[in-house]
C-alpha cells in the first residue's frame, strides 16, 4: 500500500488485535563488542520497564526530562519515551548535547528527571559552573553504561544536594533495565549497579553454566518479562545467548550478600595479562578519579611474553595531568600487574557511539 492509498483510507477505529507479548519495536544492540544484532522489544517488555521506572524512582505527572540521547535507542526510546508516557509527564527534546547548552535548557524548563551516561554529568561539571543554573527541581539523575566516578557523585552532591543518583544497569535485550540503586546508596555503594529491578532474576554462573554462590565472580544471566524474546532471524545468535528464559549478558560480576549487583566488566573486554584477568572498568574508575582527568578508557595492547599487556588512553584537562601523577596514583590503588603499563593523554573526547558508550574498539 503506497502512501497515497494509506492517506485516503478509512479511519481505522477497531482496537489492535496485538498481543502483549507480540513484537512491538526492533532496536538494534549497540555493536560495541560485536556486530548490532536486531533483538526484539514486546510490548508487555516496555510496558514492565517503563513501569519499573515510574515506580522505583516515584516519578509522575509533576515531573519532566531532557532526552539528550538517542530515540532509537532502548534509552532513549524506553527510560526516556515510554517512562515519561508511563509517568504522564513532560518529556524535552534537544538534539545535541552540549553541557551548557543542557543546562541553560534543564533551568529554563525546570527539568526533574534525567537519564544520561556518566560522561554527561561529568561535563557538566568541567564545562559549566552549576551556581550559574536554576536547577533546584533537578531530584533524579540516572545514569548507566559505566561506574560513576567517586569525584563526580562527590561535586554532584556539594552543587546539588536535592539531586538523587541512580545507577541503572541495562541492554537493549533487557529492554532497560536490569538492575536500580536507591539514590540513597549510590555514594556508599559506587561500584555496585544496584538492586534487581521488579521482577528481574539474576544469577551469576561460571563458563559451565552451573550457578556460582553469592559473592563468586561470573557471567550474569538474567530472566524476566523485560528479556525479549530473541533476535530478528539470528537464530544462531538466540542459540548462543539465551537458554531457559534467561539472556546470558557477556558482563561479568557478582552479587553481594546484601543482593546488591557488581558488574566488573564485558566478557570481551577483560584483559588476561600472564594469567591474570584484569578488569578494565575498575582501572578506569581509578584513572578518572585523579583531577583533570575527564574520561579513560583502558585496553588491551598485545605483549608475545604475557599475552597482553594494560593500556590506557585517558582524555585530560589541558595543563593539569601529568603521565607520573598518574602511574602513582594507580601503583596506590591497583595491583602492580593492574596498573597501565602505557599512557595516551589526550585533550580530545574518546570515540562514542550514539548511545554515548565508549567505542574501544576504536581505541589504540
Amino acid at each position: 500500500m503506497d502512501y497515497t492509498t494509506l492517506r485516503h483510507s478509512a479511519p481505522h477505529t477497531a482496537p489492535s488485535p496485538a498481543q502483549e507479548e507480540d513484537v512491538a519495536t526492533i532496536l538494534y544492540t549497540s555493536g560495541t563488542t560485536g556486530v548490532p544484532k536486531g533483538a526484539m522489544l514486546t510490548g508487555l517488555g516496555m510496558i514492565h520497564s517503563a513501569t519499573s521506572f515510574v515506580t522505583v524512582m516515584g516519578l509522575g505527572p509533576q515531573d519532566r526530562t531532557i532526552i539528550t540521547v538517542p530515540m532509537n535507542h532502548v534509552t532513549g526510546l524506553v527510560a526516556c519515551v515510554h517512562t515519561m508516557i508511563r509517568a504522564a509527564g513532560t518529556m524535552i527534546a534537544m538534539r545535541e548535547f552540549k553541557a551548557p547548552r543542557f543546562l541553560d535548557l534543564a533551568a529554563r524548563e525546570g527539568m526533574t528527571f534525567s537519564v544520561m551516561v556518566p560522561a554527561m554529568y561529568n561535563l557538566c561539571l568541567h564545562q559549566a559552573d552549576l551556581a550559574d543554573f536554576d536547577l533546584s527541581r533537578w531530584r533524579v539523575g540516572g545514569y548507566g553504561g559505566a561506574p560513576m566516578p567517586a569525584a563526580t557523585i562527590e561535586r554532584l552532591g556539594t552543587a546539588l544536594p536535592g539531586l538523587g543518583l541512580m545507577n541503572v544497569y541495562g541492554a537493549t535485550e533487557l529492554t532497560s533495565p536490569a538492575t536500580m540503586m536507591p539514590a540513597d546508596q549510590t555514594a556508599s555503594r559506587r561500584l555496585s549497579v544496584g538492586l534487581p529491578a521488579p521482577g528481574a532474576e539474576i544469577v551469576i554462573m561460571d563458563d559451565q553454566g552451573r550457578e556460582l554462590p553469592r559473592g563468586e565472580a561470573g557471567e550474569l544471566w538474567i530472566r524476566g518479562a523485560m528479556v525479549v524474546p530473541g533476535y530478528w532471524r539470528n537464530p544462531q545468535a538466540d542459540a548462543r545467548e539465551f537458554v531457559g528464559g534467561f539472556w546470558k549478558s557477556g558482563d561479568i560480576g557478582s552479587i553481594d550478600a546484601d543482593g546488591f549487583v557488581h558488574v566488573f566488566d564485558r566478557k570481551k573486554e577483560m584483559i588476561n595479562r600472564g594469567g591474570h584477568k584484569i578488569y578494565t572498568a575498575m582501572v578506569e574508575s581509578v584513572l578518572t578519579a585523579w583531577p583533570g582527568v575527564i574520561e579513560a578508557a583502558v585496553v588491551p595492547r598485545p605483549c608475545p611474553i604475557l599475552g597482553e599487556r594494560v593500556h590506557a588512553v585517558v582524555t585530560v584537562k589541558p595543563d593539569m595531568v601529568a603521565e607520573d601523577d598518574l602511574r602513582r596514583h594507580c601503583a596506590a590503588q591497583l595491583s602492580d600487574y593492574q596498573c597501565p603499563e602505557t599512557y595516551v593523554l589526550t585533550h580530545d573526547p574518546l570515540p562514542r557511539n550514539a548511545n554515548g558508550k565508549i567505542m574501544k574498539r576504536s581505541i589504540t
